[in-house]
């Protein structure tokens, strides 16, 4: 016999499944092919990122202490694709094929982190300077617009290098979050300046609600569909951006199974002698993951937008 509870679960359960059925955003980005076709690949790339991540810390597979230090007397040296190293081998005798495992692990967990807090600093002074107006947006949006004066790459490369080399990583992701908040911050400040136009907002305020309520529980959900798009195709811009400061020398520490570094050691040391390996898997799985974020975002740009929704009908 079912308790109160239980069945009071078992219909909410029903009625969000309802819901998401009914979703026409759900409706439209499962009917766009392409938009399936990235999810497939980002779930592919979790699934080899967990296995990776997991595997090291089990057991069942090479832990990061082995992917960082020399192999020599274990592996072959340069060895070409086989049977036992899928990858190759690289000039340390470490194996490509586990090493690109684990820079999955390193991309998305770095490239999440980046976009995360980016996307909660930019959501939070878009949304402040929209609501305020005056001399707190002046401030606030005259301050993104010097940074979204330079060039994302060339910032990124100033503000890592006051950081110390000892962050790895990290030091990247901190000069990243800098360089994309603005963008956040200008695309929500625009859907929170037509949100907080519609009357029921007016008729909230005069209600008595609190500018924290007004934001949170008005302004910015009626703002997700931009951020959502927004963080979607910075994730991928995200992870070739650190992997493209790792290249240049200002991301991964030396050793480290980071694609850009991956990718820089090849092309340093292997690719002009014939070694292609070296470089060419890390590349494909950098691309395929940058390709399945960008068919993701571009699917729910496509169904999050009316007018993009009329022009397919």
């Amino acid at each position: 016999m079912s308790t109160p509870t239980q069945t009071k679960t078992e219909t909410n359960r029903r009625g969000l499944l309802s819901r998401l059925r009914a979703s026409p955003f759900l409706s439209d980005l499962l009917s766009n092919r392409l938009a399936l076709a990235g999810i497939v690949l980002i779930l592919v790339m979790v699934v080899i990122a967990l296995y990776a991540r997991l595997g090291a810390f089990l057991g069942f597979a090479p832990s990061y202490a082995e992917l960082t230090s020399s192999q020599f007397g274990s592996n072959p040296s340069l060895a070409a694709p086989s049977a036992a190293h899928p990858f190759g081998t690289d000039i340390q005798s470490r194996d490509i094929f586990n090493r690109v495992l684990y820079g999955s692990w390193l991309a998305l967990k770095f490239g999440t982190v980046t976009v995360g807090i980016s996307t909660a600093a930019g959501v939070s002074l878009g949304i402040i300077a929209a609501y305020y107006g005056d001399i707190t947006d002046n401030i606030i949006m005259r301050s993104m617009d010097v940074l979204l004066a330079f060039p994302s790459l060339l910032l990124a490369l100033a503000l890592v290098a006051i950081f110390p080399n000892e962050l790895g990583l990290w030091r990247a992701v901190t000069a990243l979050t800098l360089v994309y908040t603005p963008r956040f911050a200008r695309v929500v400040r625009g859907a929170a300046l037509k949100v907080l136009e519609d009357e029921y907002v007016d008729a909230t305020i005069a209600l008595g609600a609190t500018d924290p309520r007004v934001l949170a529980r008005h302004v910015m959900p009626n703002c997700l569909a931009p951020i959502t798009v927004q963080s979607t195709l910075n994730f991928g811009l995200a992870i070739i951006d650190l992997a493209a400061l790792s290249f240049l020398g200002f991301g991964a520490e030396p050793g480290s199974p980071s694609w850009g570094l991956m990718l820089s050691n090849g092309v340093e040391k292997g690719l002009l002698t014939g070694d292609w390996w070296w470089s060419f898997f890390p590349g494909l799985f950098l691309a395929v993951t940058v390709l399945g974020f960008n068919l993701l975002g571009d699917g729910m740009r496509d169904a999050l937008d009316p007018r993009m929704r009329e022009a397919v009908d």
